[in-house]
């Protein structure tokens, strides 16, 4: 817009200067200058808005379009495209998302060589009535030959001038559009940010309350994630949340790390309100390994390190919790250890299987030393044996003092936790100590008790199939 607007100044000054010149030969000849030039600003403005419209309307084609051709590409869709064949489906996609922008182009294009006919046409007419004009003075004698020879180059400079003029205020004023939306994004952003400042939160909290929270996902008018939901986290144990997929389990401690605030209701650390106090300092303590935690294309000891961003990196810190989180055999086998690059569309690149990337997860929330740690479906790619080491290394950080706030399907798991809530379809529908959940026979003891059938119950017998009778072959000759 700089550039933009340093010509637009210049094409005023050169334009001033002809505009200046013609008016002194006659009054006359500046009107039809203008008149020449209002078509071309007409087409470059009518043109801008049309392009500034499409924008908009094809964004999103634009980004679906860049998402198909980046997944052919890419190495997690790799195995899928070549046994499944996506390749061509995929390709077909992008070859009809390709022709329909391309369409739109052309009938962008079409618009524009039709609005550009019309004011060409239109500027040739007011070319020839200026000209005309010009002749007619110069045959009445209202003005000599010499003036009309300087009358036409002055016209044919601001004439060129004018052109320049409209040309980059219409670059001029597509750029604001653009801007525009810019500065609607940076207000919204201002809304959307996190307050800075508030009450400070106890040192030593005893525990935390859900008070009849009710949470809606922004753009979700459908049944709340969470409703009128009031229980209480003690801190220093280990609380497990379970129920089935969409209870809003993960919407909850959600809700505890501050990524939103509830509807209705409060979540209260002892006395002090969670939506009154310091969102930044909450954030410092929760450490959280969440179920769709990101692997960043960085160094293992980078990946770990990202827990604490804010302290200056330490060996000793991160080789503690590389032990606590049983991550030591993961950087043992990395070509490099935790210099290895974690990123295979890199040369020199290492890819790690799901249960290793989940260690270091893992490693990533204990190198924060968070108080409070959530810890989302923390074995959902480990085997048994891993699986049971993990759940020890909860144990033992719960006794150290740090809170764990367990999300889990595998209930046998949960013999663990120091309380359990149940929630189902967004409302809390029981509490307790796990024995005494299973004694009560309600929601919990049905899940755990269909898990547990599936290694009791003894395998159907199988049918050995039935013989088969094979017509001997017809002997030769």
């Amino acid at each position: 817009m700089i550039m933009y607007g340093t010509r637009v100044i210049n094409a005023m000054v050169s334009l001033v200067a002809a505009a200046g010149v013609l008016n002194v030969l006659h009054a006359a000849l500046l009107p039809l200058l203008v008149t020449m030039t209002l078509p071309s600003a007409w087409s470059a403005l009518t043109m801008a808005r049309r392009r500034y419209e499409s924008f908009h309307a094809w964004v999103q084609h634009a980004r679906a379009g860049r998402l198909l051709g980046s997944l052919l590409i890419e190495p997690e869709a790799a195995p899928e495209i070549r046994v499944h064949g996506v390749g061509g489906f995929l390709l077909r996609h992008f070859r009809a998302m390709s022709e329909t922008a391309e369409a739109e182009q052309a009938r962008l294009a079409r618009l524009a060589a039709r609005t550009g006919l019309i004011a060409a046409a239109w500027t040739g007419v007011a070319t020839v009535a200026t000209y005309a004009t010009l002749g007619g003075l110069l045959l009445a004698g209202a003005m000599a030959l010499s003036v009309a020879g300087t009358a036409v180059i002055a016209i044919r400079t601001g004439s060129q001038s004018l052109d320049t003029l409209v040309v980059e205020v219409n670059a001029l004023h597509e750029e604001a559009l653009f801007v525009g939306d810019l500065q609607r994004l940076y207000t919204e952003a201002a809304q959307r940010a996190i307050p800075v400042g508030g009450r400070a939160l106890p040192e030593n909290p005893r525990e935390i309350r859900f008070e009849n929270v009710t949470f809606r996902y922004p753009g979700e008018s459908a049944r709340p994630a969470l409703a009128d939901v009031t229980l209480t986290l003690p801190l220093g144990r280990i609380v497990a949340l379970v129920g089935e997929n969409g209870s809003g389990k993960t919407t909850l401690v959600k809700l505890l790390a501050g990524l939103y605030t509830p509807e209705r209701g409060r979540i209260v650390w002892d006395d002090v309100d969670a939506a009154t106090a310091d969102r930044h300092r909450l954030a410092e303590r929760i450490a959280m390994v969440a179920q769709d935690f990101k692997r960043w294309p960085f160094t293992a000891r980078v990946n770990v390190a990202l827990g604490r961003t804010s302290a200056p990196l330490c060996e000793e810190r991160l080789a503690t919790s590389i032990a606590e989180a049983g991550a030591q055999t993961v950087v043992a086998d990395l070509p490099r250890g935790l210099d290895t690059l974690l990123a295979r569309n890199f040369s020199g690149g290492h890819e790690l299987s799901g249960g290793q990337w989940q260690r270091l997860g893992i490693a990533r929330a204990a190198y924060r030393r968070g108080s409070i740690l959530i810890v989302d479906e923390p074995t959902a790619a480990l085997d048994a044996r891993a699986e049971l080491e993990v759940f020890e290394r909860i144990r033992a950080l719960a006794d150290s003092g740090q809170t764990v706030v367990l999300i889990t399907h595998r209930l046998a798991s949960v013999r663990h936790a120091d309380l359990v809530h149940v929630l189902d379809q967004g409302r809390l529908v029981e509490s307790g100590p796990p024995d005494e959940l299973l004694a009560s026979g309600g929601l919990y003891a049905e899940l755990y008790a269909l898990q547990a059938e599936q290694f009791t119950k003894p395998p159907a017998p199988v049918t050995p199939p039935a013989p088969v009778h094979r017509v001997p072959a017809p002997k030769a000759g």
